[in-house]
C-alpha cells in the first residue's frame, strides 16, 4: 500500500503544501505589506469574478471564500478556482477536432417535428451532433442486461473496437472483456482502449498498460493523475462509450466494473441504464473516439474508414429518431445543461428523470419548479442508498423547495440508482454518463444520446414506472424532520460546486 501511486502522490501533494505554509512563515517580517498585497490582490480577483461569465452559484462561492479569507482566498482562486481546463488539453482536443475534419451532415433534419422538439435539434446540430433516423435503439433498465449482449457483440467483432471509460477495475466483468480484446487484437482486428486515469486510480495494477500493448492493444490513459497542486485534474474524462464496426455502439452510466452489474455487492442493488445503437447514429460517438485519439496522439484518421456503412452495406432498420452528443469543459458551452433544461421548459404532460446526484444551480432548480407549477408531472428518482454521503445530505437538501413547487421525489430503496436519464412526454429521452451536478454540467467530459420517437421510449418508460413503484416517496415531513441539519445543508449548498 505505501508504494501504491495514490499514497505516493498523495505524499508529494502534502510536501508542496507544508512548502506553501514554510515559505508563508518565513515571510512573516514583511506582514504588513504582504497583507496589503494580498488584499489588493483579492480585490482584483473579485472584480474579475463579478464581470466573467459563469454559474453564478461557483461565483458566489469564491466571492464568500475570498471576502472571508482576503489573505489566502485570492491564492486559492488563482490554483484552483479558474475553472479554465489547460490550454495544453483544450488545444490538443481542438487540434483532434480540426484534423479529422467538420462533422459530416450525413443525419437527417428536423424539421417535421413539432416546433420545440426541432428547436432543441437544431441546437444540437449546430454544435456538430447531427441527427440521425436510420438506427435501431435497445434500451437497458440494467446494466446487467447490456453486459451479456455487449460481450457477444465484442466477439463478433470483426475490423475494429473503440472502448472510453471511466472506470476500470479488475474483476468478472472486466476480465471477460480484456481477454475478448486480447482475442481480437491477435486476430488482426484494430483495438483502441481510452481510460481516465484518475477514476481508475488505485483499481488497476501497475502493469495495465504494459500487458494490454502487449497484446496489441491500443491504450490511452486521458489526463494523467500527477502530483502536482493543480485545477487540471479537475477535468476528466467520464464518458461510456464502446464502438465496434462503426454500426454498433453502447453508452450509458455504467463503467467496467463489477458493482455495476451487481456481481459485487457495494450499495444495495445496482441500477444502472445503457443503450445499445446499431446503424448510423454510431457515427457521432466513433468521432467523438477519433478526436480524443487524434488530440493525444496524432493520429491523423481518415474518418471515412469508419462511416458505419463501410462494413455493412445493407440498409440499417429505421426506428425513430438519435442524436448522440457530447459536453466537454474544454468548449465555451454549456451543452448539457442547456439540453436539460431545454426538455424542462417544453415538456407538457410529464418529466421523469434519474440521476445519483443532485447538486444544482439556481436555474436548474427554477426550471423543475416551474415545470411542476405548470402542471407537468416532475419526478426526480435519487439513490436510497447513497456511494457518498456528503453528496448524499447534499442531494436532499434540495429536496424541499422542490417538493413545495410539486416536484415528486423518490429515493430508490434496493440500493444505488447511478443512472443518468430524462423522458419527457412520450417522445423525447436522453440516457448518457451526464449527472444532475456541477462536475458533470461543467467539469467532464461527458456523452448522451437523445432519441425521439424511438420504440425505445416505450421500455424506458415502463422501467420509470416499475423503479417507482419499488422506490419510497420523499414527503415534506421527511424534510421537516431533517432540520436539524439545516447549518450543515447549507454549507454543502454553498461549497457545492466544488462537490
Amino acid at each position: 500500500m505505501l508504494t501504491s501511486r495514490v499514497v505516493i502522490i498523495g505524499f508529494l501533494i502534502v510536501l508542496q503544501l507544508v512548502w506553501f505554509v514554510i515559505l508563508f512563515l518565513r515571510l512573516t517580517q514583511y506582514a504588513t505589506w504582504i497583507n496589503i498585497t494580498f488584499i489588493g490582490l483579492s480585490l482584483a480577483i473579485e472584480l474579475y469574478i463579478i464581470n466573467k461569465s459563469g454559474n453564478p452559484s461557483y461565483k458566489i462561492l469564491w466571492m464568500l471564500f475570498i471576502g472571508t479569507f482576503p489573505l489566502l482566498g485570492g491564492m486559492m482562486y488563482l490554483l484552483f478556482g479558474d475553472k479554465r481546463p489547460s490550454r495544453r488539453i483544450r488545444r490538443q482536443l481542438h487540434h483532434g477536432r480540426r484534423v479529422i475534419g467538420i462533422r459530416p451532415s450525413v443525419g437527417c433534419s428536423a424539421a417535421a417535428f413539432p416546433v420545440r422538439m426541432a428547436e432543441t435539434s437544431f441546437y444540437l446540430e449546430s454544435s456538430g451532433f447531427p441527427m440521425y433516423q436510420n438506427t435501431k435503439v435497445e434500451y437497458f433498465s440494467l446494466a446487467d442486461e447490456a453486459f451479456p449482449r455487449l460481450l457477444e457483440d465484442l466477439r463478433k467483432a470483426r475490423h475494429y473496437i473503440f472502448m472510453e471509460y471511466f472506470i476500470v477495475t479488475e474483476g468478472v466483468m472486466w476480465d471477460s472483456i480484456k481477454a475478448i480484446l486480447k482475442e481480437k487484437a491477435a486476430a488482426g482486428v484494430e483495438v483502441r482502449f481510452a481510460y481516465d486515469d484518475l477514476g481508475s486510480v488505485g483499481c488497476l495494477p501497475k502493469n495495465f498498460r504494459k500487458e494490454l500493448a502487449a497484446a496489441g492493444i491500443h491504450v490511452l490513459t486521458f489526463n494523467p493523475f500527477r502530483p502536482a497542486l493543480s485545477a487540471v485534474m479537475n477535468n476528466r474524462n467520464h464518458r461510456k462509450i464502446t464502438v465496434i464496426d462503426g454500426y454498433i455502439a453502447y453508452t450509458g452510466g455504467f463503467n467496467l466494473a463489477d458493482e455495476y452489474i451487481n456481481q459485487k455487492q457495494r450499495f444495495g442493488h445496482w441500477k444502472d441504464t445503457g443503450l445499445r445503437l446499431y446503424g448510423e447514429g454510431v457515427y457521432s460517438l466513433t468521432l467523438m473516439c477519433l478526436e480524443l485519439w487524434n488530440a493525444f496522439y496524432n493520429t491523423n484518421d481518415n474518418c471515412k474508414k469508419y462511416l458505419p456503412h463501410r462494413y455493412h452495406p445493407e440498409p440499417f432498420p429505421t426506428d425513430g429518431y438519435v442524436q448522440p452528443y457530447c459536453n466537454s469543459p474544454f468548449e465555451n458551452e454549456t451543452l448539457a445543461q442547456d439540453i436539460y433544461l431545454d426538455l424542462l421548459y417544453q415538456a407538457k404532460e410529464y418529466v421523469y428523470i434519474f440521476t445519483p446526484y443532485l447538486a444544482i444551480d439556481d436555474e436548474m432548480q427554477h426550471a423543475l419548479c416551474m415545470a411542476a407549477q405548470r402542471g407537468v408531472d416532475v419526478r426526480l428518482v435519487t439513490p436510497g442508498i447513497p456511494d457518498k454521503r456528503v453528496v448524499y445530505s447534499l442531494t436532499r437538501s434540495y429536496y424541499e423547495p422542490l417538493i413545495r413547487a410539486g416536484v415528486r421525489i423518490y429515493e430508490y430503496t434496493p440500493g444505488f440508482i447511478h443512472a443518468k436519464s430524462y423522458l419527457v412526454d412520450d417522445r423525447i429521452g436522453i440516457v448518457g454518463t451526464i449527472n444532475m451536478d456541477y462536475r458533470s454540467l461543467y467539469l467532464h467530459m461527458e456523452c448522451a444520446a437523445m432519441l425521439v420517437e424511438c420504440s425505445a421510449l416505450q421500455k424506458m418508460k415502463l422501467d420509470c414506472v416499475v423503479t417507482i413503484e419499488k422506490s419510497r416517496r420523499v414527503t415534506l415531513q421527511d424534510c421537516k424532520r431533517r432540520r436539524h441539519s439545516l447549518l450543515w445543508q447549507a454549507i454543502l449548498r454553498t461549497i457545492s460546486p466544488l462537490l
